[in-house]
């Protein structure tokens, strides 16, 4: 079954889900924005690491000696697999079925948005000296900052549309790209020195 670059990837996509529907209803708090953003960050790339790394080596066992684009693919596909359903799945859920939980998501984003303007604005405020252009500087990027998160609300402006789920995807897939070029990199040179090891052993039984 593990041979199977598609049925790991289905794997992987049902663990990502199960996580999302159990953050969904055992942590749908004040703090699910942040709950989510970190496992998106996190449990989503190790999950999918550790699925290519496991596709891999079992078809490593299996075919014994791989080349660079052997374990590129078999790296990269069962993460790619299992990302566009993943994001598919979740898009179309909180799209049209649980649209709740999209609009926590963005009141959330919101006001982690405007905490983080105050936030900063506080600390920047504490450091530069009053009646100074520095302090004109930073009223100014504030009141904007505050103009932006109020522009965004009076529009309804969805942070959690069709697009923003394609850049998300964007960003996953040079993720795995790069981690597939560490696989195929390492899988091949493993290659290299059996091809090595065996040139060595042939050498030392003609001696």
């Amino acid at each position: 079954m593990t041979k199977n670059v598609y049925t790991i990837g289905f794997l992987i996509f049902i663990i990502i889900i199960a996580v999302f529907f159990i953050t969904n209803i055992f942590f749908r708090d004040i703090h699910y924005y942040n709950t989510s953003v970190l496992l998106n960050a996190f449990f989503v790339p190790f999950i999918c690491a550790v699925g290519a790394y496991l596709s891999v080596t079992a078809y490593s066992r299996y075919k014994k000696v791989l080349s660079f684009k052997e374990a590129f693919g078999r790296a990269f596909m069962p993460m790619f697999v299992a990302g566009v359903l993943s994001l598919s799945f979740i898009y179309t859920y909180i799209s049209y079925i649980d649209t709740d939980t999209k609009d926590l998501l963005n009141h959330q984003y919101i006001e982690s948005y405007k905490q983080s303007l105050e936030d900063e604005y506080q600390k920047a405020k504490e450091i530069i000296k009053p009646d100074t252009d520095e302090m004109k500087d930073l009223e100014e990027k504030y009141a904007e900052g505050k103009l932006r998160i109020e522009a965004k609300e009076n529009k309804k402006e969805d942070m959690f549309s069709f697009e923003y789920f394609i850049y998300i995807f964007g960003g996953f897939n040079l993720f795995f790209i790069i981690l597939s070029v560490f696989f195929g990199s390492f899988f091949r040179s493993k290659k290299d020195e059996k091809i090595l090891h065996h040139s060595f052993a042939l050498r030392d039984g003609e001696k």
